[in-house]
Formats: structure tokens, C-alpha cells, sequence
């Protein structure tokens, strides 16, 4: 069955870095979208980048913040996306998510949770 599996999150000090996973298994279809998502306490889950598996160059929310520290990219094997933040801040602090959907990326979807089908379970950072 299709599975969305993120890892790498943790406590990390303030100016630190990290680099977290996301890997598919399961998607019927070679090609989709795979995006990062991330919710701070008492906020709404909000959307970091998306990138279609198999070629193509990452989109970035247009209202990210500080966008040059975040940077996603795709494992070797297509099938892992990661998402690397550097020069941490504690407003980082949030439950990181990765989705994925059998379609073409656009740029409003990270603006649309209901239209991603497949979710994490979300993986914890925080920053002090």
C-alpha cells in the first residue's frame, strides 16, 4: 500500500542544520509530486516546496521566509525527497510533513493541502 515514511527531525540548536526524508513506497504511477509541509504549534500546517519525482526543478512557497536557508532535492532513486534547512531558528520548531499525489506539481497545491492524497505521519523538530 502507498506509504509516506519522513525521518531525520529531532533537537537541533539554534543555528544548526538538518536534513530530513521522505520516502515513497507503494504509488502505482513512476511519476508524481512530492512536497514538504511543516505546522508550528497553534498554526496551520503550511506549505515549503514541491518537487515532481523523475525530473524537475523544486517550486518553493512564494511566501516562504528566508527561502535561501531551505532546500529540497530528490535521492538518487527518485523515490526520496529530502528537505535540508540550515542557519535553524526556533521558529522552525514544528512537526514536518511530507505528501505526495499522482499528478503534475503546481505551485498552488502547497497552498492546498486537500489536494495531496498521501501524508506522513510527520516527523518532530525543534530548535532552542
Amino acid at each position: 500500500h502507498e506509504q509516506l515514511v519522513e525521518s531525520g527531525g529531532g533537537s537541533v540548536q539554534v543555528g544548526g542544520s538538518l536534513r530530513l526524508s521522505c520516502s515513497a513506497s507503494g504509488l502505482t504511477d513512476d511519476h508524481y509530486c512530492m512536497g514538504w509541509f511543516r505546522q508550528a504549534p497553534g498554526r496551520e500546517r503550511a506549505g515549503i516546496a514541491d518537487m515532481y519525482v523523475g525530473g524537475s526543478r523544486p517550486m518553493y512557497h512564494d511566501d516562504l521566509r528566508d527561502r535561501d536557508r531551505f532546500t529540497i532535492f530528490q535521492g538518487e532513486d527518485k523515490s526520496t525527497l529530502y528537505l535540508e534547512i540550515s542557519s535553524l531558528k526556533s521558529v522552525d520548531t514544528a512537526t514536518y510533513y511530507c505528501a505526495a499525489v499522482e499528478e503534475s506539481c503546481y505551485s498552488w497545491y502547497l497552498d492546498r493541502s486537500s489536494e495531496w492524497k498521501y501524508w506522513g505521519q510527520g516527523t518532530q523538530v525543534t530548535v532552542s
